[in-house]
């Protein structure tokens, strides 16, 4: 199923949208002008990481500046330890598309318990 986003138009580069589904997906267009897809939420703590720090493809955590691979997902700053869920992003006729990811989501405790969907910690 695909989920449209937003215009790319819409979406400057440097830029990230909030894609408010269950869990929340974060759409990045990078400087370079890929659009890439993640879960929003970072796995260390209930923090969006739509509001982090865009940098070529890492966006670096607001809480606590973990930072995370936009292409594949992988953490690479503690204090985060479990990747984020990629999804695959389709841009046809000038909008942003997202098919999410079958796989469950590495969400942190808190955020696990409220949607009732576990997952490690």
């Amino acid at each position: 199923m695909m989920i449209p986003v937003c215009r790319l138009a819409d979406l400057p580069r440097g830029e990230a949208y909030r894609l408010d589904v269950e869990p929340p997906v974060a759409v990045f267009h990078t400087e370079d002008g890929e659009v890439l897809a993640i879960d929003d939420t970072c796995t260390h703590q209930d923090a969006s990481l739509a509001d982090g720090w865009l940098e070529g493809c890492e966006v670096e955590c607001p809480l606590h500046a973990s930072k995370f691979d936009l292409r594949t997902g992988a953490v690479d700053a503690p204090p985060a330890k479990l990747p984020v869920r990629t999804h695959q992003v389709v841009v046809d006729d000038g909008m942003i598309y997202v098919r999410p990811s079958e796989a469950a989501p590495h969400l942190p405790p808190c955020v696990a318990s409220r949607l009732g969907a576990g997952g490690p910690a």
